[in-house]
């Protein structure tokens, strides 16, 4: 476990899924945690159970470019930040012809729009401290097909450039931009979707998108939080402008 006693981290979409095991793995490495969310029942309940001083909830839409600004001068006033996790998106299923104009909107407010927002909000403050750690959530269709996907690959696409573009701007600047890229993870998502669109075959279809991953199952979410701390740490120093896959063999094994 890395050592984060005196760092400060943000991280988006914290209230579940992913996020939640990000604010958890951050939190018990002995980071100052602001978890951004616009779920505040479930934020809450994850600041709670957590039960440390160091771990905050703070309400924002990271769509609204003007309220995320807002937020990162509110707790730059607190604690300079060391690492932003753009960690929040949302997911669709459909091909072109199925994906309407409002699906696409909405995937780019918070995918795409959501990662700029943030980056955009704290890269300043991070340039004028020259340090600085910058971990975007991509996706494995980022970078190969995924049937049923377009939206979602097209966001997450633009997340993956971003990374770069970002990474190649600010090296000088002692600023680290990253990403990873996981493949299907059992999150809360995934039994939701199975729940409604399988109500009958729920193991059936548990088992059967498990085993899309070569390795022959689904991540699971501290898989992702503990491979994104030793980013984020300071072991990881001479790394930067990089995409890490964590797909269980997906992108090399299936082609």
């Amino acid at each position: 476990m890395q050592d984060l006693q005196h760092k400060t981290v943000v991280i988006t979409g914290g209230a579940s899924g992913i996020g939640e095991a990000l604010v958890r793995t951050f939190a018990q490495a002995g980071a100052r945690v602001y978890l951004i969310d616009t779920n505040s029942n479930q934020a809450e309940q994850v600041v709670e159970s957590i039960a440390s001083e160091k771990v905050k909830f703070l309400h924002c839409d990271i769509s609204k470019h003007k309220d995320f600004h807002e937020l990162a001068t509110k707790i730059e006033g607190e604690h300079p930040v060391d690492i932003l996790i753009n960690n929040a998106g949302i997911a669709h299923v459909g091909s072109l012809e199925k994906t309407d104009v409002d699906d696409l909107n909405r995937l780019y407010e918070v995918n795409i729009k959501g990662v700029y927002n943030g980056m955009h909000a704290f890269v300043l403050h991070m340039k004028e401290r020259k340090k600085g750690v910058i971990l975007n959530m991509a996706s494995i269709a980022s970078s190969v097909g995924i049937s049923d996907r377009f939206a979602y690959s097209m966001t997450k696409g633009a997340v993956l450039t971003m990374t770069y573009s970002v990474a190649k701007d600010y090296v000088e600047h002692g600023i680290r931009c990253n990403s990873i890229s996981p493949a299907r993870v059992h999150t809360p998502f995934v039994d939701g979707f199975i729940r409604e669109n399988y109500p009958e075959k729920q193991e059936q279809m548990f088992a059967q998108l498990s085993k899309t991953q070569p390795i022959g199952r689904m991540a699971s979410p501290e898989e992702i939080a503990k491979f994104a701390l030793f980013l984020c740490s300071d072991d990881a120093a001479f790394i930067t402008g990089t995409d890490y896959p964590i797909d269980g063999g997906f992108i090399k094994l299936n082609s």
